[in-house]
């Protein structure tokens, strides 16, 4: 379909304005708008970086009152923040960015706890015989990430590599759909415990759907480590499935942190060998930051 750029031509108290209308792909046509660089998210636009648009692009303000836009002291933690086990969690803003300590270890049962621990369960969707060696409570590490305050999109995506990609509210970390350098997690599956985690060389961690807390719902998954949000299937702007998601997932909408949309990622409501929902099997939409 042809789109055509249109120029209105007014005068108005003499002086020549010209209003620029884009068309869109369904025949409609839109105003654009200056739009204007808030790198440090408060809301304040950078003078020097703009570019003009018919809808607001992620990132962007519509003012440019910021002459400093690499330091905001007004920031605060993002709601979402506040689902995150306090007892296996410290999180701080350290500047522009939000610091994450972990010690890795989840806050629900699993039949990977160690026998007599108070979390410790019987195995169902898989058995003894079949888990992975290792109890989650020999594992002593901790786990940091820092994520910037007010992520926005980088100019490419980027792919996931092996060990953790992400961290859960729970506690423990997110795995992306490989079990070894471009292995897929298929011959893993019947180690996966009720919620989707196995224990590893470095962890206990998540690969599919973490149904000790989400199943087939908008609950909050966790943060991918480019520092976007990770939500059930459903998205809590419509209450149903997205149908508007990127191929990693994300899209931009509101949640039921925050009122303003914003960009974040779904499970994908896309079967795996016909029963499973993988975490995140897409790639970085953001820069990726080392979980360290």
């Amino acid at each position: 379909m042809m789109k055509y750029l249109i120029f209105s031509l007014f005068m108005l108290m003499g002086t020549m304005v010209f209003i620029a209308a884009c068309s869109k792909d369904d025949d409609s046509t839109c105003t654009e708008s200056t739009w204007y660089e808030d790198a440090d998210g408060d809301g304040l636009g950078n003078p020097d970086v703009s570019q003009d648009a018919c809808d607001q692009p992620n990132g962007y303000v519509s003012n440019s009152d910021d002459p400093d836009d690499t330091s905001n002291s007004g920031t605060t933690l993002h709601n979402a923040f506040a689902e995150f086990d306090a007892d296996n969690y410290t999180i701080y803003l350290d500047g522009n960015e939000v610091v994450l300590e972990s010690n890795g270890l989840p806050n629900h049962t699993s039949p990977y706890w160690s026998a007599g621990h108070p979390l410790d369960v019987e195995p169902t969707v898989t058995s003894y015989a079949q888990m992975a060696p290792g109890n989650i409570d020999d594992f002593n590490g901790s786990y940091t990430l820092r994520v910037p305050a007010n992520p926005v999109k980088a100019s490419n995506a980027s792919s996931t590599g092996l060990g953790p990609i992400g961290m859960a509210i729970s506690g423990s970390m997110i795995y992306n759909d490989e079990e070894g350098p471009n292995v897929p997690i298929d011959n893993a599956l019947p180690s996966l415990d009720y919620t989707a985690a196995h224990t590893g060389p470095q962890s206990y961690h998540y690969h599919l759907e973490t149904k000790a807390w989400s199943n087939d719902d908008e609950n909050l998954i966790g943060i991918i480590s480019d520092g976007f949000f990770l939500y059930g299937r459903k998205c809590n702007s419509t209450g149903t499935y997205p149908t508007d998601l990127d191929a990693s997932g994300g899209h931009t909408s509101t949640t039921q942190h925050t009122t303003v949309a914003e960009y974040h990622y779904h499970i994908q409501n896309e079967l795996y060998l016909n029963q499973y929902y993988i975490l995140f099997p897409g790639n970085y939409q953001g820069t990726p930051n080392a979980i360290q």
